[in-house]
């Protein structure tokens, strides 16, 4: 009886180590985030197709919950866990105030003791200041009818004293304005006051254009947002234009709430340049429940419209120095959330890669100039169109080898879309198969049931699947054809990783200093190319990845600074050692 005794507990012990490792296992996300975003609420932003848009987000931990607010959404969102989000469908916007569409723009969020509130961007005295207690529903009540701080892009801040500031602007003659705000009475405290504006003549990456190189128009500041860490007040901004890849977030630092501010010498602090989708910029820094930061901003479509757009999260922080950073590095590959506290200093990336990269595809149909490849080339901006919505229409993907794959992301595009606004109720349905020979196929990601929307559908494998193919299958748009601008594979292939990049050059010349060429020798067997650069050798936070080329140029640095840089291989077999850091004057 002893032995018996003795086994049975040794395998309730294996069970609960079992137990254990599941529930600690670290959940994945993926860049663009997969929400259900709402469609331009505005015919004249449909230029060139009705399009899912949003941007300018914020996310607000509170009572042990992340709520999601951006803009014209109709709704926000809430979450337990930062990856499952649900949606409140909420019009915040009443008819007096005779905004058109009748929605948040850039909306702020502040937590005061119990209550969180809300507002949107508005020129106008007689905007609505909203509160709740539980915004898990729509139960929201006016905390200030007029809201006498109109302020277009605002951001809102309760110091530890209990006093209370906005700072706001949008715009590419203005600065941006900082005020004390009543905390009982949300009025105004003494006049607005000019804090910070842009340098471009200094700051390369402060200039318009997608390219750092658009004469004709000014930069614009605008998405203001505070926090405060060891007694330093970090006031954020974004620049220099939200369609631009280049668009990224600031840092000015100061002693007191409303200034003076001094430029963070690392800048932009939150910058994505390369990738499969572009931008970092007009977002907001917050602490998860483990009291890691993250940073939210705005990531770039620009095609059926400027003002395309997506949202995208990052592991962010402030180093031993102070200096506040975000870790862009495989943003837009599959990412680990946090468990505990965390150095985000270091990676969060889970080290899967890109499986299927320009390799062969097959589809069911092809309407136009909309090619099959647009959907493995990199590039959220291209997409393939099948001719029809229509159930049984299919894509394919060859890997080009049998491979470990960990997850799947499906990202759609709005072809012929019809839909205006925010639509409830829609949902996208498929299949992916998987198949080691192309000929006996297995469905590893069923969605036949699906009732949810799901744009940028991110899905983790319960496990990991071998295979070469990949073949999804279409079942139901909500809208539009079946159109994908990236079909995403991750995981690892059974190859080499590439060897290490040799000579690296950077030119940097005398007549432009905010410039510089990278160039360096191709590596036969690599994919692409992850740059890392900073103004210290210790502090290389910012970084571009570049896929089939051995040069880049780039045109967002300080003129008066050194830079250092850095570079790395990857392919889908994993990541190179990164080359030594080459200082450039």
């Amino acid at each position: 009886m002893k032995t018996v005794a003795r086994i049975l507990l040794l395998l309730l012990c294996c069970m609960d180590v079992h137990y254990a490792n599941a529930q600690s296992k670290k959940l994945t996300y993926c860049n663009p985030l997969n929400l259900d975003y709402g469609y331009t609420p505005f015919e004249t932003f449909a230029s060139w197709g009705k399009h899912r848009a949003t941007a300018d987000p914020t996310i607000t931990l509170f009572k042990g919950k992340y709520y999601l607010f951006s803009t014209n959404q109709f709704g926000y969102w809430w979450s337990n866990d930062m990856l499952n989000w649900n949606f409140i469908y909420r019009k915040f916007v009443r008819p007096y105030n005779q905004v058109k569409g009748d929605e948040l723009c850039a909306p702020a969020t502040l937590v005061l003791g119990d209550t969180l509130l809300v507002i949107g961007s508005t020129y106008n005295k007689d905007f609505t200041l909203w509160m709740s207690t539980n915004p898990t529903k729509d139960d929201w009540k006016a905390a200030k009818d007029y809201f006498k701080v109109g302020a277009w892009d605002p951001g809102m801040f309760a110091d530890d004293d209990g006093r209370v500031y906005i700072y706001h602007g949008s715009s590419n003659t203005l600065p941006m304005y900082g005020q004390e705000i009543d905390r009982k009475t949300f009025d105004p405290i003494g006049p607005k006051k000019e804090l910070i504006k842009l340098n471009p003549e200094q700051y390369g990456w402060e200039r318009f254009g997608e390219h750092n190189d658009n004469v004709f128009l000014l930069p614009f500041m605008e998405g203001g947002w505070m926090n405060k860490h060891n007694g330093k007040y970090y006031l954020q901004f974004g620049a220099p234009g939200t369609e631009q890849s280049g668009y990224g977030d600031g840092v000015f630092i100061g002693d007191k709430p409303l200034g003076p501010f001094t430029y963070q010498k690392h800048n932009p602090f939150s910058y994505k340049l390369g990738g499969f989708a572009k931008g970092a910029g007009h977002g907001a820094t917050w602490q998860d429940k483990f009291g890691n930061y993250w940073h939210i901003s705005t990531m770039g479509i620009s095609v059926k419209n400027n003002f395309e757009r997506r949202i995208g999260f990052w592991p962010a922080g402030f180093d031993n120095d102070g200096v506040l950073y975000t870790n862009t590095a495989y943003g837009d590959y599959p990412q680990y959330l946090a468990t505990g506290a965390e150095d985000h200093l270091k990676s969060n990336f889970t080290g899967w890669m890109m499986l299927n990269y320009n390799k062969p595809v097959d589809v069911s149909s092809t309407l136009g100039a909309y090619t099959a490849n647009n959907a493995v080339d990199e590039d959220i901006k291209t997409y393939w169109s099948a001719k029809t919505a229509n159930k049984g229409e299919w894509f394919k993907t060859d890997l080009g080898a049998v491979s470990t794959i960990n997850a799947v992301q499906i990202n759609y595009a709005d072809q012929d879309a019809t839909f205006l606004g925010k639509s409830l109720g829609v949902f996208h349905q498929y299949i992916v198969y998987a198949s080691l020979d192309g000929r006996v196929w297995k469905p590893v990601i069923d969605k036949s049931k699906n009732k949810t929307d799901v744009p940028h559908d991110y899905v983790e494998l319960k496990t990991p699947a071998k295979a070469r193919y990949l073949k999804m299958v279409n079942l139901h748009m909500p809208t539009g054809k079946f159109a994908l601008s990236g079909f995403r594979v991750f995981g690892k292939g059974a190859g080499a990783r590439p060897d290490t990049v040799q000579n690296l050059i950077v030119l940097r010349g005398d007549s432009e200093r905010r410039n510089s060429w990278l160039k360096w020798k191709p590596v036969d067997n690599a994919t692409g190319y992850t740059i890392y650069m900073g103004i210290a050798p210790n502090k290389l936070y910012n970084n571009i990845m570049v896929y089939g080329k051995n040069e880049f140029y780039f045109s967002g640095m300080d003129k008066e600074l050194p830079y250092y840089f850095q570079i790395e291989a990857f392919n889908e077999n994993g990541i190179s050692q990164r080359t030594r850091v080459v200082k450039v004057e």
